[in-house]
């Protein structure tokens, strides 16, 4: 059988052959250029397929169905007169915003609420950060008798409505004379189940248990191996939960609302409500409470949007 001569300088042999054979034949610059070409011939970018037109237009509107409550709050706050806070004119920014906002932040005695707010907010945040990884490193890399069943009661927890527990929860707090201190709102609030399956089901793949093998083998006992070995490799699943709880913690407001009693102004949420109540009918000032409430929040996700991201995808990829 005659041999088939091979021209390396016919540039469809180029494209006929695979990206390997063609670099070991002509360079790895021949090869990577092959490559952009025949990937920009097929619609493909370097992560995947080129998206359309219509995935484009799916993530405008979804900008947009997040973005315009902002926008019409704001626009709200910006108005001179309560009587621009209906129909279009509310759509249409004025020149009222930092007045609006000052008056509010005078109202709900923004400094008390603030600070209120930010103690909660970061206890319950550490507190469950702290439990959840405990408890999901326990889970997860010990071996124990019935792990599995009281994973399972744990997670079970999650399907149970949580205004089953308001009535409950309330009569403890009057008769351990919680009522109206923000202890009441940290103590409810210091783990939950959605932290504790979340960090069992990252360091399950997350953590070898050769780390773990190799601490216990140096002397470490079980407590010191969970905080060396255990708490550095749940790091980025613990940043995502740490923002989540806190982000949920700042906007909690049915709880605060039943137990803090006449201190309301000692968070945000509650302050804003009594805002309205005070300002039934002037949703100007109203919506500027709600702004100083967002505010806070909104600095910090643009601070840590980078590590909430990593967070989120360390605890969607496996191995």
């Amino acid at each position: 059988m005659a041999r088939k001569n091979f021209d390396v300088t016919n540039e469809s042999n180029k494209t006929d052959m695979g990206v390997p054979a063609m670099e070991q034949l002509y360079g790895k610059g021949v090869a990577a250029t092959a490559a952009r070409k025949r990937s920009k011939a097929l619609g493909m970018t370097s992560e995947g397929r080129k998206p359309g037109w219509g995935s484009y237009a799916v993530l405008i509107v979804t900008i947009l169905l997040f973005i315009f409550p902002l926008y019409y709050a704001v626009s709200i706050a910006s108005q001179d007169t309560p009587s621009n806070q209906y129909g279009v004119k509310a759509l249409i920014f004025a020149g009222s915003l930092g007045h609006n906002m000052a008056r509010a932040f005078a109202e709900i005695k923004f400094g008390q609420a603030f600070l209120g707010t930010l103690f909660v907010a970061t206890i319950v945040s550490v507190s469950t950060v702290f439990f959840s990884t405990l408890a999901g490193y326990s889970f997860a890399k010990l071996r124990f008798r019935g792990r599995k069943v009281l994973l399972t009661l744990v997670v079970a927890t999650m399907t149970i409505p949580s205004q089953l527990s308001v009535v409950p929860l309330y009569i403890m707090v009057n008769k351990a004379g919680l009522y109206g201190s923000l202890w009441a709102i940290i103590i409810p609030s210091l783990v939950s189940a959605f932290g504790v399956f979340w960090m069992t089901q990252y360091l399950t793949d997350a953590l070898p248990y050769e780390l773990i093998e190799a601490a216990r083998v140096d002397g470490c006992s079980m407590f010191r191996t969970f905080i060396s070995v255990g708490l550095p490799a749940a790091r980025p699943a613990a940043a995502m939960l740490f923002l989540f709880t806190f982000i949920g913690s700042w906007t909690n407001y049915f709880w605060p609302m039943l137990v803090l009693g006449p201190n309301k102004n000692s968070m945000l949420t509650t302050a804003a409500a009594a805002l309205k109540g005070a300002y039934f009918t002037d949703y100007t000032i109203v919506m500027s409470g709600v702004l100083l409430t967002t505010i806070p929040l909104l600095v910090l996700f643009f601070i840590a949007a980078k590590q909430l991201v990593s967070g989120i995808m360390a605890g969607a990829v496996k191995g």
